[in-house]
């Protein structure tokens, strides 16, 4: 059986629900026909130029990338605009363009795991929890003579799976009422006239991200003009902070060591780029505790100094924030390149999609991190500048 664009995006779905992205973020496919095939896919952390025109050199027909091409809005996507350019050349090549950002950072396995086991660094609890994971909980009124024709053509549409036990359900048998409008087409009844029936009360659950198939399922199968059904909020999984969902890792590091070893770590593990890894605070100091958040993380400074932790690992990081969190006796600060923290995610989604689906997966090492020169001196350094080297007009 060929797999589709829909076969894995309903994988990537599945692994990094859609739901779990913030409500700023735009996720999921981004271009291409569900229905074409795919024997290949490539992944990588941005859609640029040089990304796009390697997932075509590669022959894959699907790339899947962490940040999404078109976060921010546009009003075009003509052939002579930046991103517009990338879309046409990946359209034309017949290539799908699929994201998984906020929802992979939150997902478990996600990106925060992966950084913090990188780093030697258990996977604990989020700095920022989502609330529990939940399904769909489905409540439809059907006669009793077309119930089991409801109940297939739903589990067909992915609905009634709860763990290893598919075709889920509860029934309950009841008397449903109603009086068809002048205008009605009315199933059973007469129009203007008060209908009695014997109804079963059908219950069961399915993934949030497959509601509109459910619907599209359930009209098809159901025979009244206006089925009557309701969707409700299931929660489920337990409530232990550690297997919660969210941004950001919080645990223990696998061995204590001081800051200044720390950081050495990070630098050894972590893909190589031109910013490099920085630390803020005593380099003395012992690391036992350790909170990461991939990518952009300042905004859980506090965060991070209200759990007690030693360090906290994460990304573009400015100099008022830091300086304030060291004074306010927060952890020790590792500040890393973006790119950097996230991009050992993309084996993790690639090993993932080889796993489930019958095709193959490579992740394109293109260091997409837009920093491409650094320089600096050392403290220790003879030559380092002094404010006397500064020219006055500038200090």
């Amino acid at each position: 059986m060929n797999v589709t664009v829909a076969d894995v995006r309903r994988v990537l779905d599945a692994a990094y629900p859609p739901e779990l992205a913030e409500e700023w973020d735009k996720v999921g496919l981004i271009c291409g026909d569900p229905n074409e095939p795919v024997s290949r896919v490539a992944v990588a952390l941005d859609c640029t130029d040089a990304v796009a025109d390697a997932a075509l050199a590669s022959g894959a027909q699907m790339l899947v990338v962490h940040h999404p091409l078109l976060l921010r809005g546009v009003s075009s996507v003509a052939a002579d605009t930046p991103k517009g350019r990338i879309l046409h050349k990946l359209i034309r090549g017949r290539v799908a363009l699929f994201a998984a950002h906020t929802n992979a950072d939150s997902a478990r396995p996600g990106v925060n795991d992966r950084l913090a086991e990188l780093l030697g660094v258990h996977p604990g609890a989020p700095l920022a929890p989502k609330p529990g994971r939940h399904l769909d909980a489905w409540v439809v009124r059907v006669p009793a003579s077309h119930a089991d024709a409801v109940k297939d053509a739903v589990f067909d549409a992915g609905a009634g799976s709860v763990g290893d036990y598919d075709s889920c359900a509860f029934e309950l048998t009841g008397r449903g009422q109603f009086r068809p409008g002048d205008d009605a087409n009315p199933f059973l009844g007469e129009r203007g006239e008060v209908e009695h029936v014997d109804e079963q009360r059908i219950e069961f659950v399915a993934e949030p991200h497959l509601r509109a198939k459910v619907h599209a399922a359930l009209l098809a199968a159901h025979p009244y003009e206006e089925p009557s059904f309701d969707i409700l909020e299931s929660q489920v999984g337990d409530l232990d902070p550690e297997s919660a969902l969210g941004i950001g890792r919080v645990g223990d590091l696998d061995e204590p060591m001081t800051f200044r070893d720390f950081v050495g770590r990070v630098g050894k593990r972590l893909p190589a780029t031109e910013w490099g890894v920085r630390g803020a605070g005593d380099p003395d100091r012992m690391i036992r505790r350790v909170a990461v958040a991939s990518g952009s993380g300042d905004s859980f400074l506090d965060t991070a100094r209200k759990l007690g932790v030693d360090a906290f690992v994460t990304s573009d990081l400015r100099h008022h924030p830091v300086d304030e969190a060291l004074r306010d006796g927060g952890p020790c600060i590792v500040d890393t390149a973006h790119w950097a923290s996230e991009f050992p995610w993309c084996g993790q989604a690639a090993d993932l999609l080889a796993g489930a689906l019958d095709l193959e997966t490579e992740v394109l090492d293109i260091r997409t991190d837009p920093w491409t020169v650094a320089a600096g001196a050392s403290l220790d350094d003879d030559h380092a500048p002094t404010t006397t080297d500064i020219p006055e007009e500038n200090r």
